[in-house]
């Protein structure tokens, strides 16, 4: 039940009399305002706390009542409160005309004081049952907003949870997660302008891409340790076994999402990364020798990513290598295993890249400065 006495009702009458009568008829029950002016009407309209109700007369010097009311639904601060009519105007044009433009409801003068009482309570209640809804509602939105959060914090923790497991079995750090991650964000955002890319790469897929790129290598759970951490040459049994964990890992995340019944995007991304990052612009990667723009864009980005960080960083088979040499290895690539557009993002904005890689850089593998250095590409490119 609405509690009348809490309720404030605003009443615009330029004639002292109607503005005595209707006083004394609604100040028992509400909490009862008065001017005789529309401009008067929009200051007080505009202030706290504001008026539940407007009894609006509609002849009256100056600003009438017709554009007062205009007035009041441009303004956002008022444009909610309802407004009756008052006027002495009884013909249905008048009163279709004024109910059209926003009015709630209509008093014909001379006051019937019953009529008043029950127009105003039917116009409180609507009004306080339209501001309980809107009340839920934000109530209902800010929980769901909470659960979209942690909902949202329990899927990073699970990927990078996968994702550490996968690199505790390949002597890889944290920082590996943070940096391709970097990478994909910057490389991807730097191609949302791009022709070729423009329609896919939109700030959702580019958020998706960045959130599910930790789960590029999960698959390498199921490699055996003599193999996963072999320091030397892999025998050509021992990489045909190596290169199943693109597809041991897919299958992971799709079985994944065959147990909960879904398809959301974030498992259509993770699935073709996990899958397509070892595969080649020329087409000679794996698992499924896929070439040029058959190989997702997901996974092409992962491809740029993943080798970088793989060259400038340490790993069992091979030492960290300093980065403009790693930038020159992938820009020999263009074309070959590659993306060419992909590359020359790449190149262009390097500098941004070797930001990131500094910034979480893993100081037991600092890239020595000798050009030396000697890399197994095979198990990289």
């Amino acid at each position: 039940m609405t509690n009348q006495t809490n309720s404030t009702i605003l009443i615009v009458d330029d004639t002292a009399e109607n503005l005595s009568i209707l006083v004394d008829i609604l100040q028992p029950k509400y909490r009862v305002l008065a001017t005789t002016s529309g401009a008067a009407c929009l200051k007080i309209a505009g202030s706290n706390p504001k008026p539940d109700l407007i009894l609006l007369d509609v002849i009256m010097p100056g600003m009438d009542g017709y554009e007062v009311l205009f007035k009041l639904h441009q303004n956002p601060l008022t444009r909610d409160i309802p407004v009756i009519f008052l006027t002495a105007l009884t013909t249905a044009a008048n009163e279709e005309s004024g109910l059209k433009l926003g009015a709630a409801d209509y008093i014909t003068k001379p006051i019937t004081p019953s009529l008043v009482l029950a127009r105003v309570r039917t116009q409180i209640e609507a009004k306080h049952a339209r501001d309980w809804m809107k009340n839920q509602n934000t109530i209902l939105e800010a929980e769901v907003k909470k659960r979209m959060l942690e909902n949202n914090l329990i899927q990073r923790v699970s990927i990078r949870a996968l994702a550490h497991l996968a690199e505790m079995r390949d002597m890889e750090t944290g920082n590996h997660i943070l940096r391709t991650q970097g990478y994909m964000h910057r490389l991807a955002t730097r191609l949302n302008q791009h022709p070729r890319f423009a329609t896919i790469l939109n700030d959702r897929y580019i958020d998706l891409l960045t959130e599910s790129a930790p789960l590029h290598d999960i698959g390498k759970v199921g490699i055996p340790d003599h193999i996963l951490l072999k320091p030397g040459k892999h025998s050509q049994e021992e990489w045909a076994i190596m290169k199943t964990h693109a597809k041991l890992g897919s299958d992971a995340i799709e079985q994944a999402e065959r147990d909960i019944d879904m398809h959301p995007a974030f498992f259509s991304a993770a699935k073709e990364i996990a899958r397509w990052h070892h595969e080649k612009w020329d087409g000679s990667g794996y698992p499924d020798g896929l070439a040029k723009d058959a190989i997702p864009v997901s996974a092409r980005l992962m491809a740029v990513a993943d080798v970088f960080d793989a060259l400038i960083s340490k790993r069992a088979y091979k030492p960290a290598i300093p980065f403009d040499q790693a930038r020159d290895m992938l820009a020999a690539e263009r074309g070959k295993h590659f993306d060419p557009d992909m590359i020359d993002a790449f190149l262009d904005g390097f500098d941004d890249f070797v930001a990131i890689a500094k910034h979480y850089q893993d100081t037991e593998q600092v890239a020595r400065e000798d050009t030396n250095n000697i890399v197994n590409l095979n198990r990289i490119l």
